[in-house]
């Protein structure tokens, strides 16, 4: 089986987000940077892979800021 390396590279803040608990970590200035980040890795994977993506960008703010504010699960 040939492994390939992940060609889509987040952003810088995006990269240290693995779980709600580290989004928190972030000022709340930086939400508007993470979710250009975000927007953004969604937009290069959607332009390789394909499929629809409109819903996706229409609702990072939203769950970015639900994340930061709540304490969601895992």
């Amino acid at each position: 089986m040939n492994i390939v390396e992940n060609p889509f590279q987040p952003g810088e803040k995006l990269k240290k987000i693995n779980s709600p608990d580290d989004l928190k970590k972030f000022d709340i200035n930086d939400l508007p940077e993470i979710s250009k980040e975000l927007r953004n890795y969604i937009i290069d994977v959607v332009s390789v892979k394909g499929g629809h993506f409109g819903a996706s960008l229409g609702v990072v703010e939203l769950t970015v800021a639900l994340h930061y504010v709540f304490n969601t699960p895992l």
